[in-house]
């Protein structure tokens, strides 16, 4: 092959756009990597604005931004020589078909599992948790929850595809202990008196130091293995508008990324990014986020599973 062909592309609008400009594996499961990106382009459980199902590739478009940067700063290791990792490209099935989508969903992450890789998810709204609990219970049993979020999503009125309703079911199904897991950046509505998981509201975290939100999410979740899992609302609507129920009085992108990066040393077992939906997106700002947000989780887990130097 002439040597014109073989040089990496750093550029940000050429080529084919897979996140971080990883290998796209059309064999993902059997696929040499230890982590592996998967897409999940699902909407059909939304309960305000539809679009999250063109968040993944949204996200994948953002993350060719970060991609030309050896070291990711502030961390100190380049992420990937230190990890063998691909893009999965997006689950497919049968356009408005939930239960099949649901099922599929378990079935390729406890695959990808089985395999011995690591997943990071990109939603899609938020339902796509429940069916990523699952399979990371299948392999890792009950679960610690780090969830950052703007509603609870504890809700029980809703109908089996919801995503208000995956961390009712997911406790209820024994996936996730709510005596040990966190709730992050809440701002809407829910019942203190009878709710079992820690809530760390958005008025909380944003008056609290990096420092105090972490020590509180360690000390709850102990050693356990950890999901942890990102809805992109999370953020204030200024950082982060386009989402289908933004909600104002949110934390900033800075505070954020400083709360990952204090989490080093937690079990860290699965992890994804959701709720992106960019046609409420202003100049990729919710993507961008997305993007960013999930370059920290891969960063997180792998100095967390890898004896990386800091």
């Amino acid at each position: 092959m002439s040597q014109l062909f073989q040089q990496v592309d750093n550029s940000i609008y050429s080529n084919a756009m897979t996140f971080l400009r990883l290998p796209l594996a059309t064999d993902p499961v059997n696929a040499n990597a230890q982590l592996a990106v998967l897409g999940l382009p699902f909407d059909l459980a939304t309960t305000g604005r539809s679009g999250a199902r063109m968040g993944p590739t949204a996200i994948r478009h953002a993350s060719i931004n970060l991609a030309w940067e050896g070291y990711r700063y502030p961390w100190k290791f380049n992420l990937l020589k230190q990890v063998s990792a691909i893009d999965a490209g997006d689950l497919v099935y049968d356009c408005g078909d939930a239960q099949q989508f649901t099922q599929k969903v378990e079935n390729a992450a406890s695959e990808l599992l089985a395999s011995g890789k690591a997943l990071l998810a990109l939603g899609g709204d938020h339902f796509v948790t429940l069916p990523l609990l699952r399979s990371h219970y299948k392999k890792f049993g009950k679960m610690a929850l780090i969830h950052f979020d703007a509603h609870t999503d504890t809700y029980d009125c809703g109908s089996l595809y919801d995503h208000g309703t995956m961390f009712y079911h997911a406790p209820n199904e024994g996936l996730i202990d709510p005596d040990h897991s966190v709730q992050i950046g809440i701002r809407t509505s829910y019942n203190p008196t009878d709710h079992a998981f820690t809530v760390i509201d958005a008025m909380q975290a944003n008056d609290l130091s990096v420092e105090q939100i972490c020590s509180l999410i360690r000390t709850k979740i102990g050693a356990l293995p950890v999901y942890l899992t990102f809805d992109i609302d999370c953020l204030d609507p200024a950082f982060a508008p386009g989402t289908g129920t933004p909600v104002c009085g949110g934390l900033s992108t800075d505070k954020i990324l400083k709360i990952l990066r204090a989490l080093q040393g937690i079990n860290l077992v699965g992890m994804d990014v959701v709720e992106v939906s960019p046609a409420y997106d202003s100049s990729e700002i919710t993507a961008l986020a997305g993007a960013t947000i999930a370059v920290e989780l891969m960063h997180l887990w792998a100095i967390n599973n890898k004896s990386i130097a800091l």
